[in-house]
């Protein structure tokens, strides 16, 4: 069976790309379709597949400012071919769903979230990425046609996995399709514990962007004086350093090596925002470290209160700042917590991905 990927844009290194990471090994011979792809972004970890990109890879500035043409994606999705395929596996949180192809082609599309910013506060959307004055003031008006065509284009997919039961619960909610749940990988084998170390700082790890709520944890952390490390960039970096004081050190990008040890010398993770599914928390459990969540989205379905972690119930800096306060209470087994995190490996990801296309494809060929 021939097989094609389709992913929304190869513009950042996140959970996404993690999971087209493992489709790409599974079918090593299937290219890869995608609105922009930014080779000096995404470095080497594509280089060896074939690669196509939409009529959007020539606009001006579209790698580095994607997000100014959401009403250009539609049509540059619609643009590719699949005539030539059996099976069509698109890995999305936005586009990629809404290619079109052929009856006899299987459509099976792997959604991190319907479209955030089409369902969700479009207006939050703007203030969240810092988009220009202007933009923000068109965004509701432009998201009123996309949320039509992400509804209409939710149809032309034959199968839905969705990452999460929040996510399989949105896909009903919006799209009133059924999903199956297959939770993305974590390569657990890359982290471990460390009885050695003294484990004297919290931790905080993600893309610095206004919806993971770092904001929260440093206000929390400002009031407490307690150390707090936080790993990851993006356009909050500045606002955040401005913020914080000296007991908040703020890392950057790091490589896989020192990530893992950060994660094992941590006393715990500090999880505020409402997620997807949150790779980041797994990785931490996978270092056998206690997680502190705001009780939202899908890490409820991961976390064992008082076992595995801690919940604060409100998204503030006094309910976190409440949390941390009790934490040093409560006792956690490391052994257990990082049991907890090996169901998500990225291997037993793979071969549930395997089975379910290969399930569905003899189903679909019956049928047609």
């Amino acid at each position: 069976m021939k097989i094609a990927l389709v992913h929304d844009y190869l513009v950042q290194h996140g959970g996404a790309e993690k999971v087209l990471k493992c489709f790409c090994e599974l079918f090593p011979d299937a290219p890869i379709y995608t609105l922009i792809y930014d080779k000096g972004v995404m470095g080497k970890t594509f280089t060896h597949c074939n690669i196509h990109t939409s009529s959007l890879q020539k606009i001006p500035f579209s790698r580095k400012k994607h997000r100014l043409f959401p009403l250009l994606m539609p049509m540059a999705i619609e643009e590719f071919d699949f005539s030539q395929f059996d099976i069509v596996l698109s890995d999305s949180s936005s586009f990629a769903k809404g290619i079109i192809t052929r009856p006899e082609t299987l459509h099976i599309s792997y959604v991190h979230t319907p479209m955030r910013y089409a369902w969700d506060d479009c207006q939050k959307y703007t203030r969240d990425f810092g988009l220009p004055k202007l933009i923000e003031r068109a965004v509701p008006f432009v998201m009123n046609s996309v949320r039509i065509w992400d509804r209409v284009s939710s149809d032309r997919v034959d199968k839905y996995i969705a990452n999460s039961q929040f996510v399989a619960r949105r896909i009903k909610k919006y799209y009133n399709k059924r999903s199956t749940v297959i939770n993305p990988p974590v390569n657990v084998d890359n982290f471990y514990i460390d009885k050695g170390e003294s484990k004297d700082y919290f931790l905080m790890v993600g893309r610095l962007i206004a919806y993971k709520r770092h904001d929260i944890a440093v206000e929390a952390f400002n009031k407490l004086g307690l150390p707090l490390k936080i790993i990851g960039r993006g356009p909050e970096l500045i606002s955040l350093k401005k913020r914080a004081n000296d007991n908040i050190e703020f890392l950057e990008r790091v490589d896989d090596e020192k990530l893992a040890q950060y994660y094992a010398n941590a006393k715990a993770f500090i999880f505020p925002q409402e997620e997807d599914f949150g790779i980041v928390a797994i990785e931490a459990m996978a270092s056998g470290r206690p997680i502190i969540a705001y009780k939202g989205g899908d890490i409820v379905e991961h976390v064992e209160d008082k076992k595995t972690g801690l919940f604060f119930e409100k998204q503030t800096s006094e309910a976190l700042e409440d949390v941390i306060v009790e934490f040093d209470k409560y006792n956690f087994e490391s052994q257990y917590i990082r049991k907890q995190a090996q169901k998500f490996d990225r291997e037993i990801f793979k071969r549930r991905i395997k089975d379910y296309i290969e399930k569905e494809f003899e189903i679909y060929l019956r049928d047609t």
